[in-house]
């Protein structure tokens, strides 16, 4: 292929620097995914009469379990053998390095200790709520690890590859942009199926629904995803860490689906 039909790639992860302060594309993405859940969120509590202050405590909740989980996520499913000998790196999440499987077990125990602590509701009640959005922040962290050239697809000859040139000379799938429109159809998919039908009355349907949308695209696009430097983790030779992964997730999805109440 030549590689005139590929689209050069150098974009820089940093929006302005001003002093020792950097905004990056990442963290302002990140920051978008979540300003947007907490509105949809605020509408789906609005809609039951749920007190606000809840919003507020849930919002808490969820942002430190998606960091911290996505985070410990990706340092111990993905990276052990570099983060345990560069120690203080583990917390600088600005550098980007979330796992997604990290950040969905980071929630779960975020919102499980919410239902306990706050909203004394079951489990899947907020579930349900949080799954409609999550896509949405998903594309927008997708497109921040874009931004920084991260995550990248094994070598192609299609003519939509991209060369991430802070990585090499070799065009590859943009893997991310097809994580992130994958994502961004999973939302448009959801979003109607909570408002527009009776689904949401049945308690883990949406949240099901999620778990199977989202990592069923996950496990389908790791076959995209290149392993460098022994990142993803293959067993095997077969299925790659994150596919192992989102197994018993879209399993617990089609139960919650399924399952009868």
């Amino acid at each position: 292929m030549s590689l005139l039909l590929s689209i050069d790639w150098n974009a820089s992860p940093e929006i302005i620097s001003i002093g020792p302060l950097t905004l990056r594309w990442y963290g302002l993405l990140f920051a978008a995914g979540f300003v947007a859940g907490l509105y949809m969120v605020r509408k789906m509590f609005e809609a039951e009469n749920a007190p606000e202050e809840w919003l507020d405590k849930a919002f808490i909740y969820i942002v430190v379990g998606a960091v911290v989980g996505a985070r410990l996520g990706h340092v111990f499913f993905y990276d052990w053998g570099y983060y345990s000998q560069h120690l203080g790196e583990i917390v600088q999440v600005w550098k980007g390095g979330l796992a997604s499987h990290g950040g969905a077990i980071g929630i779960f125990i975020a919102l499980w200790l919410f239902s306990k602590r706050v909203s004394k509701k079951p489990l899947l009640w907020i579930f349900d709520k949080v799954a409609v959005p999550v896509p949405l922040a998903g594309f927008f962290i997708r497109m921040g690890n874009l931004m920084n050239s991260e995550i990248i697809g094994k070598k192609t000859d299609v003519s939509w590859a991209f060369i991430f040139q802070k990585v090499d000379e070799i065009p590859r799938h943009p893997v991310q942009l097809y994580e992130a429109l994958a994502y961004l159809c999973i939302f448009f998919i959801i979003y109607p199926v909570y408002w527009k039908t009776d689904k949401r009355n049945k308690p883990g349907y949406v949240f099901g629904l999620f778990l199977v949308l989202v990592f069923g695209a996950r496990f389908v696009l790791e076959y995209f995803k290149e392993d460098l430097g022994g990142v993803q983790s293959y067993f095997g030779d077969v299925l790659s860490t994150g596919q192992i992964l989102s197994v018993p997730l879209i399993l617990l999805g089609f139960y919650l689906m399924f399952r009868k109440t």
